[in-house]
Order: C-alpha cells, then structure tokens, then sequence
C-alpha cells in the first residue's frame, strides 16, 4: 500500500521510512533491555559480597585508609619534589681534589678537598670517637630510617618543658643532609627538605657509608673539614691516634664548632667535653671508671699558626679550582688566590658589627653578605653570612635574592645605550603592564610630572624605571644583563623593580663593569695553580683572555655620574666617604625582605645584602631598607680596607678633594726630594701589587725555559719570572684611554643636578 506523499506525486516508493523508523525503534528497545539483563546480572554476582555489622566497618575503615594513605602519597610526592631539586650528586663523592690555597702574597691560608686515598678508613677511626659522636649526635642510628620518631617527640617534650631549645631532634643523616645540600635556615621548609633528604640517603647509602661520609665533611672549626683534619689542627697527629678525651673534644665540635672550639672558648669547651663523657655513660657505651681518666686529664691542643681561615672565600675559590683544573690530570694542587685576609677580616667585622644589634633580638634571625673586589673582578673579600660555623651555606656566591631597586642599573644603562642620558627626561607616570601599574616607595602610582633621569634614580623612583624599561624594550634589558654575567634574569612585567634572584658576587661584579669603564668584571679568585711537582699549570694572565669592553665608556662615565648623585643627594647618603668619591646604587625588595648597597671608588667595588634565610620581612626599625643597614656596612669597611690612599679616578668622575691634595702633595715632595717621593710611591705599588711565591716563581721559570728550548723565547732571568705573573701597573692616563671605536674624552664634571648639595 502506498502513502499519501507517493500517491501525491504518482510516483512508485522509493524508501520504506516507517519500516527504517520501526528497526530503530526495536533495536533501541532490544540494546536497552540487554543492558538491564546485564546490570541486574552483574548485580546479583556482586550481591553475595554484601557486608554487614562488624565486617562493614572494617571494610569501610580499609577503603577509607587507601583512599587517604593515596591522598597522603600525592602530598608527600608534591613536598619531595623541592627536596629532590636540592639533591646534588657532586657534593657527595668525596672529591678528586686536594688544595692548598695561598693568599695574594703567597701566605697559606687553608685547605680544601679530600682524596680517596688520603681519607682515613672507617675501621681506622677509634672506637670511642665513634662511640662519643653517636651518643652525644644520634644514639639511635642504626635503627632509624633517616628520622627518628621517638627523638624528634621526646626532643620536643624536652624543649617544652624547658621553654627553650634544650635537645635537638635531627638525626646524623639528617645533618649530613643539611651539611651537603642546604643552609642552616631555621624554617618548616628547609626541616622538610632535610627529612626528605635524609631517606633518599638513607635509600642509597648503608649506615657504615653514611657515618663516613659524616666523619669526613662535617666543619669542626678553623677551617678544618672532617675529623682527621681537625685532629690535625688541634692535635698535631692523625685522628688515628687520638685518647679518649681528645675524641670527646672532637665529638662535641660537631654541635656547634665555632662555639665550642677550644682556640675559641677553652672553658666552654671543656664543659662541653665533659658533656660528652657523661653522654657515653648514659647511652650505655662506657661506665664512668673508664671515662674517669679522661675528665681528670683533658685534651691538650697545640698552638696553631692559623688563626684566621678565610672560609666562605675558599669554599667559593675550592669550586673555581674544580672547574678550572677539570680534565687536566692533576688533583693535588697549590693554588695562589686573590684574598686579601686583612680586608676579609675587616669585611667580616664590618657586618656582624652593623647586624649584630638587631640579630641579638629575640626570635631575629637577620644574616648577610659582602663581596669586595678589584674593578677587574679580582675577589679581595667574601663574606657568606654572620657565622660560618653556624651555617657554610655561602649567601655571597649562592643565594639568589631579589635585588629590588639595584637592579635599575641595568635599566638605566641600556636606556643611555638607546639614546637617553641623564639631563635626559623620564615621566613618574605610565608604566602599564597589562593589568599591573608600578607604585613607587611612598605608595602612589607616581606624581604625573616629568624630570631628569638623574633626579629619578637618584630617589630610586618605581614608575620612571618601569616605564623606562617599557620604551626601551624589556628584551634589551634582559640582554643588558646578559652580557654583563648576571644570570637567570625573567622577563616580566616588573623586572626593572629586580623581581628575579640573583646572587651578590654576580650583582657586585656587574657593578664592576662600571667602576673600570666598561670592560667585563667576572668575578674570579685563581691566579695561578701549581701542581705536586711545582710545575705551572694555570696562570690567570696567560690562560685567560682579555676582558672585552662590554658598555660604551660613555654609557659607563654617564652611570657613574648616577651612581655618584644617589651616594651625595639620594638614598645612599649614609655610605659617603669623606676621603674619596664614592657612586652606587641602592635597592630594596618588595616588603622588605631584602635590602642592598653595592657601590664602588676608584679602587674597590663592595656589594652588601642583608635578609633573613627564610624570606621574611625585615619591619625592624620601620623597615630595613639599602640605605640603612646595608649602606652602614658598607661605609664600615670601605672606610678601613683603603689602606692606601692613593686611588684612582673612577671614569666619569672628578678626584676628590682630599685626593687632589694627596697628588698635589706628592708633585711638591717630588721636587723637594724625588728619593723620599719615589720611596712612598713605591711603597704605595708594593701594597697592591702581589708578591709572586717561590714555589711559583721556580715554576714559571722552568715554563719560560722549556719555551725557549722550543725556540719560542729567550731564557728569562729568575729575578724578572714573577714580572710575568704580577699585575702589570699601567700609567692612569693609560689606564683611561677608552677601547678602539670610542672617542678619547677627558674625565666629565657632573651634570647639571649632580653637584654635591651645600
């Protein structure tokens, strides 16, 4: 039978609609009623399974434990990824080095590395020295996996009851694990990073590797790393032969070395050796009659011929080393650095002096860095915090801190590189960046008024810097930075405030650039290396190229004149020096959580970081800021590292009084009496220039006589060798010439707005 629409048209049928809608409509029907056999099916197995009462609990607290302890997996993966980044395979073989290190006159200073085979065995190490360090650091060792429950409880209750910290609850894994990877910050972060690094070394070490490696690099004061160079430096004498009053002096080292060093506080350190003998009774390791003798005969130590060890400084120059003598074939060295161990010293005293009024505060725990070097790079000082014995952990040449307002040099340079100088105007509004809009110190959005540059950087002005940085493009901001050796600079929205860390040898050696006119500073401590047989393996002048000129001299000279307004009229007024002119730059991070100067003359470039390990804000005082603190230090030491009066033009910058007079002094004393003149300017050079050691000086002489074997050179005369590795001394007019490509300009009066205020 046709339907209507066929019939319609008079046409035959082509396709059967209904029967097409009929079978869809079945099959729909048909899969639907065998999905229902099958869901009931598969019900009725799973029915017989069906718990009630006790079982039902049970199984409910079963599914509710996986379903947590999965949970629990996801949370702990999550806070051991930070942990895991900090894990560092270098730091912990042993090493293939073993240095000696000289300071710039060729005076020992320390050492550093531990060879395999100089490395005392395990089984060699006395009895009771092990005994004394696991009773008095972690009687439980050997039965814990890297943390110790039940210490870290009964600590707790401990400290409770006294109200104070009394007992620590960190086990030996755990503080080698703060040894090898982390600083000595007092936070949940680094406690957590430490528990997760305790069981990776737990995982992959046993307990006999894990107390050696322990043994061999835990500080124990005066710059001695490791019991057997402790025992050597107190003791005159291998650890193997040690009594057991010697072993509990050294065991109470590990606690808090500087503390309790017996050069340091004989007293404290025979109470605390006293300590340790009654800890070996009641951990079970000994009775008291045996370590009677020992309390009534304590440990005699030797007189030291070192009582300064430059010990942040050699850690950094110990890494430089590494990287230097890799691949040569060489592994027990003597190495000439660029230290100057009197301007360290007064370095060191210049920032506890100025941190240790608020650090003495109770729950403070403020700490900081400085980095003193030549205009070249060469490092003369380096500080890594307030206490070495407390932490190693170097903030000078490792932490990464957020550079706040110092970091407008780059800024600023790149700008003059682009065309602006500092007469040049910039506008206190603007600076829109996406959704964010810079606000300046005081907290406005900026005033909406133009000025000079000068009179922006000087008072450290937000909105200019950012909106600077905008114009000129972010991009050559980050190049700027590139190429003067600061690394890991990100390009955003508010870089030119210094959003990302950076460390404060790399932003102290950029300042550098500046001081000397343009050419890169790269930081550096090696100047020559010697190895076993006193052959010369690495000099600096030799085997290094050439600084290039990295900033126009221009650009350096019109930088410095900025730096030099911020010292006389801006933020860093506190860090003028009234013997020479002084130019830098100071900055402050966000909440106050990191303030800096960094600032130069004509002889020294000096950074200064000071914070808290942890990031927290510094609202001491209304807020610790790069003028204040930082700047104070600065001036500190700036004020007695320059020994020598006679110190160069900074480019760009006229002398200052006090230096015109010296000169002029000198010219009148050279015509009244050239002999007495000539003595103190040759006195003058002998302070800065380095005294070549003999060892060194044989070395290159053997070098110079087997090149002219070659048919390379003639024979050089003992007497003139340390001429190839001293610093060559060029006349200032020499010194001041720009590079090929730069028109000679003379030494530039400041402009206008630069004049020191009346």
């Amino acid at each position: 039978m046709h339907d209507w629409f066929f019939r319609h048209d008079g046409r035959k049928r082509l396709i059967d609609w209904l029967g097409i809608d009929a079978w869809i409509d079945s099959s729909l029907a048909e899969t639907w009623q065998s999905l229902q056999d099958r869901w009931n099916g598969f019900s009725s197995f799973f029915a017989r399974f069906r718990l009630t009462g006790w079982k039902k609990l049970m199984n409910e607290g079963f599914s509710e434990a996986l379903t947590m302890g999965a949970g629990g997996l996801v949370v702990l993966y999550v806070l051991a990824i930070p942990a895991l980044t900090e894990f560092d395979e270098n730091r912990i073989s042993t090493g293939k080095f073993s240095v000696k290190f000289l300071d710039r006159n060729g005076v020992e200073i320390g050492q550093r590395g531990i060879l395999h085979n100089d490395a005392v065995p395990l089984e060699e190490i006395p009895d009771h020295l092990i005994k004394a360090t696991l009773a008095t650091e972690d009687r439980r060792f050997f039965e814990h996996f890297g943390v110790d429950v039940l210490g870290t409880a009964r600590a707790l209750i401990e400290n409770a009851r006294a109200n104070e910290v009394v007992q620590g609850g960190s086990t030996l894994t755990q503080q080698l694990a703060k040894n090898l990877f982390l600083s000595s910050e007092r936070s949940v972060e680094r406690k957590v990073k430490e528990a997760f690094l305790a069981f990776l070394l737990e995982s992959r070490f046993t307990k006999r590797q894990i107390l050696k490696m322990y043994l061999d690099r835990a500080y124990m004061g005066g710059g001695a790393f490791g019991v057997e160079a402790a025992s050597q430096f107190y003791f005159g004498k291998s650890v193997r032969e040690i009594n057991l009053a010697e072993a509990a002096l050294l065991a109470g080292l590990f606690k808090a070395p500087t503390k309790f060093a017996p050069h340091v506080n004989l007293p404290l350190s025979r109470a605390r050796t006293n300590d340790v003998l009654t800890n070996l009774v009641e951990a079970g390791y000994m009775s008291a009659g045996q370590v009677h003798a020992a309390r009534l005969n304590p440990a005699k130590i030797i007189e030291t011929r070192r009582a300064y060890s430059p010990d942040w400084f050699m850690d950094w120059a110990f890494e430089e080393i590494q990287r230097i003598a890799e691949g040569r074939g060489y592994y027990v060295l003597t190495a000439r650095t660029t230290i100057d161990v009197e301007m360290q010293k007064s370095a060191q005293e210049a920032l506890v002096n100025t941190l240790r009024p608020i650090t003495g505060r109770r729950g403070t725990a403020l700490t900081g860095a400085l980095v003193s070097m030549d205009p070249d790079g060469a490092v003369r000082a380096m500080v890594g915090g307030l206490d070495y014995g407390d932490s190693q952990f170097n903030r000078a040449a490792h932490a990464h801190r957020q550079p706040g307002s110092s970091f407008k040099l780059y800024v600023y340079a790149t700008a003059f590189e682009n065309g602006y100088n500092p007469r040049s105007t910039v506008r206190d509004f603007g600076g829109q960046c996406g959704n964010w809009s810079p606000k300046n110190y005081s907290g406005g959005g900026g005033s909406g008024r133009t000025m000079m540059a000068v009179d922006a950087f000087k008072v450290s002005l937000n909105v200019p810097a950012v909106d600077l940085s905008l114009r000129v493009g972010r991009e050559k901001v980050l190049e700027m930075t590139q190429r003067l050796g600061v690394e890991g600079v990100k390009k955003t929205c508010s870089m030119a405030l210094g959003d990302t860390g950076i460390t404060p040898l790399q932003h102290t050696g950029a300042y550098a650039t500046f001081a000397n006119g343009g050419r890169l500073a790269k930081p550096y401590a090696i100047l020559d290396i010697v190895n076993s047989k006193g052959d010369l393996i690495y000099t600096r002048e030799r085997d290094e190229p050439e600084a290039p000129q990295v900033v126009n001299r221009r650009v350096a000279e019109q930088m410095n004149q900025m730096m030099h307004a911020v010292v006389t009229e801006g933020t860093a007024k506190r860090a003028a020096l009234d013997f020479t002119v002084a130019a830098g730059k100071t900055g402050t991070s966000s909440n106050y959580r990191d303030a800096w100067f960094i600032g130069f003359t004509g002889s020294l470039v000096t950074g200064v970081w000071v914070g808290h390990d942890d990031f927290r804000p510094m609202h001491y005082n209304g807020g610790i800021t790069g003028g204040s603190l930082p700047a104070q230090a600065w001036r500190s030491f700036m004020s007695v590292a320059h020994t020598n009066r006679s110190i160069p033009q900074i480019p760009g910058l006229p002398l200052h009084p006090n230096q015109v007079a010296e000169q002029q002094r000198l010219a009148e004393l050279k015509r009244t009496d050239p002999g007495l003149a000539q003595a103190q300017i040759a006195q003058a050079q002998q302070k800065k220039a380095s005294i070549m050691p003999d060892q060194t000086r044989d070395a290159l002489k053997r070098l110079a006589d087997s090149l002219r074997r070659a048919g390379g050179l003639k024979a050089t005369p003992a007497s003139a060798a340390p001429d190839a590795l001293a610093p060559k001394a060029e006349p200032p007019e020499q010194r001041a010439r720009p590079p090929a490509g730069v028109p000679e300009r003379r030494a530039e009066m400041p402009a206008p707005g630069l004049q020191r205020r009346p």
